[in-house]
Protein backbone atom coordinates (compact mmCIF):
# COMPACT_ATOMS: atom_id res chain seq x y z
CA UNK A 1 0.00 0.00 0.00
CA UNK A 2 1.41 3.35 -0.90
CA UNK A 3 0.74 5.97 1.41
CA UNK A 4 0.21 9.86 0.77
CA UNK A 5 -0.16 12.63 3.24
CA UNK A 6 -2.94 15.29 2.08
CA UNK A 7 -2.96 17.97 4.31
CA UNK A 8 -5.32 20.84 5.31
CA UNK A 9 -5.41 24.42 4.37
CA UNK A 10 -6.54 27.79 5.48
CA UNK A 11 -7.62 31.46 3.45
CA UNK A 12 -5.78 34.11 4.54
CA UNK A 13 -7.59 36.00 2.19
CA UNK A 14 -10.54 35.39 0.04
CA UNK A 15 -12.01 37.86 -2.12
CA UNK A 16 -14.86 37.24 -4.53
CA UNK A 17 -14.52 39.89 -7.70
CA UNK A 18 -17.84 38.90 -9.94
CA UNK A 19 -19.90 36.14 -11.17
CA UNK A 20 -18.35 34.69 -14.20
CA UNK A 21 -20.41 33.68 -17.56
CA UNK A 22 -20.10 30.00 -16.82
CA UNK A 23 -21.83 30.29 -13.11
CA UNK A 24 -18.59 30.32 -10.82
CA UNK A 25 -17.43 33.37 -9.09
CA UNK A 26 -14.09 34.85 -9.99
CA UNK A 27 -12.30 35.06 -6.87
CA UNK A 28 -8.64 36.12 -5.93
CA UNK A 29 -7.21 34.34 -2.50
CA UNK A 30 -4.09 33.32 -0.67
CA UNK A 31 -4.59 30.22 0.99
CA UNK A 32 -1.59 28.23 2.68
CA UNK A 33 -1.41 24.30 4.14
CA UNK A 34 -1.13 23.26 7.86
CA UNK A 35 -0.47 20.28 9.79
CA UNK A 36 -3.49 18.46 10.00
CA UNK A 37 -3.69 16.11 6.98
CA UNK A 38 -5.71 13.03 6.07
CA UNK A 39 -3.65 9.60 4.82
CA UNK A 40 -4.84 7.97 1.82
CA UNK A 41 -3.43 4.51 0.81
CA UNK A 42 -3.70 3.61 -2.71
CA UNK A 43 -3.78 -0.41 -3.10
CA UNK A 44 -3.61 -1.40 -7.20
CA UNK A 45 -6.45 -3.79 -7.97
CA UNK A 46 -6.50 -6.18 -10.82
CA UNK A 47 -10.30 -5.92 -11.32
CA UNK A 48 -10.37 -2.76 -12.93
CA UNK A 49 -12.49 -0.92 -9.79
CA UNK A 50 -12.38 1.65 -7.86
CA UNK A 51 -13.11 1.24 -4.56
CA UNK A 52 -13.01 4.23 -1.59
CA UNK A 53 -13.03 2.87 2.06
CA UNK A 54 -13.42 5.20 4.97
CA UNK A 55 -14.19 4.72 8.50
CA UNK A 56 -16.18 8.26 8.86
CA UNK A 57 -19.83 8.05 8.27
CA UNK A 58 -20.03 11.53 6.75
CA UNK A 59 -17.36 10.80 3.69
CA UNK A 60 -19.16 9.21 0.41
CA UNK A 61 -17.75 6.11 -0.99
CA UNK A 62 -19.16 6.69 -4.50
CA UNK A 63 -18.68 8.81 -7.58
CA UNK A 64 -19.34 11.88 -5.32
CA UNK A 65 -16.09 11.25 -3.58
CA UNK A 66 -13.25 13.71 -5.09
CA UNK A 67 -10.92 11.06 -4.30
CA UNK A 68 -12.88 8.72 -6.58
CA UNK A 69 -13.28 11.40 -9.59
CA UNK A 70 -9.51 11.78 -9.32
CA UNK A 71 -8.82 8.18 -9.98
CA UNK A 72 -11.15 7.77 -12.46
CA UNK A 73 -10.13 10.51 -14.55
CA UNK A 74 -6.74 9.51 -14.30
CA UNK A 75 -8.00 6.45 -15.29
CA UNK A 76 -10.18 7.08 -18.26
CA UNK A 77 -7.24 9.95 -19.68
CA UNK A 78 -4.67 7.55 -19.74
CA UNK A 79 -6.60 4.00 -20.31
CA UNK A 80 -5.46 2.32 -17.34
CA UNK A 81 -6.73 -1.16 -17.00
CA UNK A 82 -5.53 -1.43 -12.94
CA UNK A 83 -8.10 -0.69 -10.59
CA UNK A 84 -7.27 0.74 -7.03
CA UNK A 85 -8.66 0.84 -3.17
CA UNK A 86 -8.36 4.20 -1.48
CA UNK A 87 -8.51 4.43 2.11
CA UNK A 88 -9.17 7.37 3.63
CA UNK A 89 -7.98 7.95 7.03
CA UNK A 90 -10.08 11.07 8.05
CA UNK A 91 -8.23 13.72 10.17
CA UNK A 92 -9.45 17.41 8.11
CA UNK A 93 -13.40 17.48 9.57
CA UNK A 94 -15.93 17.05 6.94
CA UNK A 95 -17.60 19.97 5.22
CA UNK A 96 -15.08 22.28 7.21
CA UNK A 97 -13.81 24.92 4.54
CA UNK A 98 -10.34 23.63 5.01
CA UNK A 99 -10.51 21.57 1.46
CA UNK A 100 -10.42 18.33 3.20
CA UNK A 101 -12.24 16.53 0.56
CA UNK A 102 -9.86 18.41 -2.31
CA UNK A 103 -6.57 17.16 -0.73
CA UNK A 104 -8.08 13.69 -0.88
CA UNK A 105 -8.41 14.27 -4.31
CA UNK A 106 -5.09 16.03 -5.22
CA UNK A 107 -3.04 13.32 -3.21
CA UNK A 108 -4.80 10.62 -5.13
CA UNK A 109 -3.59 12.39 -7.91
CA UNK A 110 0.08 12.17 -7.19
CA UNK A 111 0.07 8.76 -5.22
CA UNK A 112 -1.45 6.89 -8.40
CA UNK A 113 0.92 9.30 -10.99
CA UNK A 114 3.51 7.57 -9.21
CA UNK A 115 1.56 3.63 -8.69
CA UNK A 116 1.00 3.93 -12.28
CA UNK A 117 3.84 5.55 -13.54
CA UNK A 118 2.31 8.16 -15.37
CA UNK A 119 5.00 10.45 -15.16
CA UNK A 120 3.07 13.68 -15.08
CA UNK A 121 4.43 17.12 -13.76
CA UNK A 122 2.73 19.07 -11.15
CA UNK A 123 1.55 21.34 -13.57
CA UNK A 124 -0.37 18.36 -15.29
CA UNK A 125 -1.46 17.25 -12.35
CA UNK A 126 -2.76 20.52 -11.04
CA UNK A 127 -4.85 21.14 -14.67
CA UNK A 128 -6.33 17.91 -13.99
CA UNK A 129 -7.17 18.80 -10.66
CA UNK A 130 -8.79 21.94 -11.81
CA UNK A 131 -11.14 19.54 -13.49
CA UNK A 132 -11.98 18.40 -10.58
CA UNK A 133 -12.56 21.04 -8.10
CA UNK A 134 -11.97 24.80 -7.87
CA UNK A 135 -9.44 23.92 -4.70
CA UNK A 136 -7.65 20.59 -5.99
CA UNK A 137 -5.07 22.51 -8.06
CA UNK A 138 -3.64 24.16 -4.95
CA UNK A 139 -3.95 21.04 -3.06
CA UNK A 140 -1.63 19.30 -5.56
CA UNK A 141 0.85 22.27 -5.30
CA UNK A 142 0.20 22.60 -1.33
CA UNK A 143 2.24 25.19 -0.01
CA UNK A 144 1.67 28.93 -0.32
CA UNK A 145 -0.33 30.16 -2.99
CA UNK A 146 -2.16 33.36 -4.44
CA UNK A 147 -5.13 31.26 -6.27
CA UNK A 148 -7.29 33.58 -8.65
CA UNK A 149 -10.03 32.26 -11.74
CA UNK A 150 -12.56 30.15 -9.74
CA UNK A 151 -9.48 28.89 -7.84
CA UNK A 152 -7.21 27.02 -10.36
CA UNK A 153 -4.69 29.61 -11.34
CA UNK A 154 -1.79 29.07 -8.94
CA UNK A 155 1.06 31.42 -8.38
CA UNK A 156 3.38 30.78 -5.88
CA UNK A 157 4.52 32.33 -2.59
CA UNK A 158 6.84 32.50 -0.35
CA UNK A 159 6.25 30.73 3.71
CA UNK A 160 4.13 33.36 5.44
CA UNK A 161 5.63 34.35 9.34
CA UNK A 162 5.95 31.19 11.02
CA UNK A 163 2.99 30.87 14.10
CA UNK A 164 0.58 28.64 15.54
CA UNK A 165 -2.62 28.05 14.05
CA UNK A 166 -5.87 27.23 16.21
CA UNK A 167 -8.72 25.88 14.43
CA UNK A 168 -11.99 25.13 15.24
CA UNK A 169 -15.28 24.01 13.90
CA UNK A 170 -18.64 23.95 15.11
CA UNK A 171 -21.05 21.17 14.68
CA UNK A 172 -22.37 21.94 11.48
CA UNK A 173 -21.90 21.69 8.13
CA UNK A 174 -21.67 24.95 5.58
CA UNK A 175 -23.04 24.12 1.51
CA UNK A 176 -20.36 26.39 -0.12
CA UNK A 177 -23.31 26.66 -2.85
CA UNK A 178 -25.57 28.16 -0.32
CA UNK A 179 -22.92 30.72 0.66
CA UNK A 180 -22.36 31.89 -2.76
CA UNK A 181 -25.94 31.96 -3.23
CA UNK A 182 -26.77 34.28 -0.24
CA UNK A 183 -22.98 36.46 -1.55
CA UNK A 184 -24.28 39.89 -3.40
CA UNK A 185 -21.34 41.05 -4.80
CA UNK A 186 -21.97 44.77 -4.20
CA UNK A 187 -21.65 44.31 -0.51
CA UNK A 188 -18.85 42.38 -0.68
CA UNK A 189 -15.78 43.67 1.76
CA UNK A 190 -12.70 43.14 -0.43
CA UNK A 191 -10.22 42.09 1.97
CA UNK A 192 -6.34 43.75 0.90
CA UNK A 193 -5.08 41.16 -1.17
CA UNK A 194 -1.71 43.12 -2.21
CA UNK A 195 -0.87 44.17 1.70
CA UNK A 196 -1.07 40.10 2.59
CA UNK A 197 0.90 39.63 -0.34
CA UNK A 198 3.61 41.88 1.07
CA UNK A 199 3.35 40.45 4.44
CA UNK A 200 4.41 37.29 3.49
CA UNK A 201 7.10 38.30 0.98
CA UNK A 202 8.41 40.81 3.72
CA UNK A 203 7.92 38.30 6.82
CA UNK A 204 5.95 40.48 8.44
CA UNK A 205 3.66 39.23 10.85
CA UNK A 206 1.79 42.47 12.18
CA UNK A 207 0.77 43.23 8.36
CA UNK A 208 -0.34 39.74 7.85
CA UNK A 209 -2.58 39.94 10.92
CA UNK A 210 -3.88 43.21 9.87
CA UNK A 211 -4.71 41.84 5.83
CA UNK A 212 -6.59 38.69 6.58
CA UNK A 213 -10.06 39.22 5.26
CA UNK A 214 -12.94 36.77 3.98
CA UNK A 215 -15.14 38.34 1.53
CA UNK A 216 -17.70 34.90 2.27
CA UNK A 217 -17.20 35.79 6.23
CA UNK A 218 -20.63 37.92 6.24
CA UNK A 219 -22.96 35.64 4.59
CA UNK A 220 -21.98 32.07 6.48
CA UNK A 221 -22.02 34.64 9.84
CA UNK A 222 -25.77 35.35 9.11
CA UNK A 223 -26.63 31.70 8.11
CA UNK A 224 -25.13 30.43 10.98
CA UNK A 225 -24.34 32.82 14.30
CA UNK A 226 -22.38 29.94 16.25
CA UNK A 227 -19.14 30.82 13.83
CA UNK A 228 -19.43 34.33 14.97
CA UNK A 229 -19.76 33.02 18.94
CA UNK A 230 -16.43 31.10 18.02
CA UNK A 231 -14.85 34.21 16.29
CA UNK A 232 -15.38 36.08 19.21
CA UNK A 233 -14.28 33.78 22.07
CA UNK A 234 -10.95 33.18 20.31
CA UNK A 235 -10.30 36.43 20.44
CA UNK A 236 -10.93 36.69 23.85
CA UNK A 237 -8.78 33.90 24.67
CA UNK A 238 -5.68 35.85 23.09
CA UNK A 239 -5.27 35.01 19.37
CA UNK A 240 -3.93 37.66 17.34
CA UNK A 241 -6.39 37.45 14.38
CA UNK A 242 -8.98 35.61 13.86
CA UNK A 243 -10.71 34.44 10.15
CA UNK A 244 -12.77 31.39 9.27
CA UNK A 245 -12.06 29.93 6.38
CA UNK A 246 -13.01 28.73 2.89
CA UNK A 247 -17.18 29.17 3.16
CA UNK A 248 -16.67 27.69 6.84
CA UNK A 249 -17.67 26.84 8.99
CA UNK A 250 -14.18 26.74 10.56
CA UNK A 251 -12.55 29.55 12.66
CA UNK A 252 -8.58 29.73 12.46
CA UNK A 253 -6.80 31.94 14.92
CA UNK A 254 -3.12 33.16 14.31
CA UNK A 255 -0.97 33.28 17.40
CA UNK A 256 3.20 33.94 17.34
CA UNK A 257 3.50 33.15 21.02
CA UNK A 258 3.96 29.21 21.78
CA UNK A 259 2.39 30.39 25.63
CA UNK A 260 -0.84 31.17 24.40
CA UNK A 261 -1.80 28.56 22.33
CA UNK A 262 -2.94 26.19 25.02
CA UNK A 263 -5.28 28.68 27.06
CA UNK A 264 -6.78 29.67 23.34
CA UNK A 265 -7.31 25.57 22.87
CA UNK A 266 -8.59 24.85 26.18
CA UNK A 267 -11.15 27.61 25.98
CA UNK A 268 -12.35 26.54 23.06
CA UNK A 269 -12.48 22.98 24.25
CA UNK A 270 -15.13 24.21 26.50
CA UNK A 271 -17.85 24.07 24.09
CA UNK A 272 -16.74 23.02 20.79
CA UNK A 273 -15.54 19.52 20.21
CA UNK A 274 -13.17 19.60 16.95
CA UNK A 275 -10.30 22.49 18.02
CA UNK A 276 -6.89 21.56 16.49
CA UNK A 277 -3.73 23.39 17.55
CA UNK A 278 -1.06 23.08 14.18
CA UNK A 279 1.64 24.89 12.56
CA UNK A 280 2.13 26.36 9.59
CA UNK A 281 3.32 23.99 6.91
CA UNK A 282 3.96 26.91 4.27
CA UNK A 283 6.19 25.87 1.81
CA UNK A 284 5.59 23.29 -1.18
CA UNK A 285 5.36 19.34 -0.95
CA UNK A 286 8.47 18.01 -2.39
CA UNK A 287 5.71 15.25 -3.82
CA UNK A 288 4.98 17.48 -5.82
Amino acid sequence: MLYVKAPAKINLTLDVLHKRPDGYHEVEMIMTTVDLADRIGLEPRSDGLIRIISADRYVPDDHRNLAYQAAKLLRDTYGIKEGVTIVLEKKIPVAAGLAGGSSDAAATLKGLNYLWDLKLTADQLAEHGAKIGSDVSFCVYGGTALATGRGELIQELPAPPNCWIILAKPSIGVSTADVYGGLKINEVVHPNTKDMIRAIHEKNYELMCEAMGNALESVTLKLHPEVSMIKEQMMKFGADAVLMSGSGPTVFGIVQHESRVNRIYNGLRGFCDEVYAVRLLGERDSLA
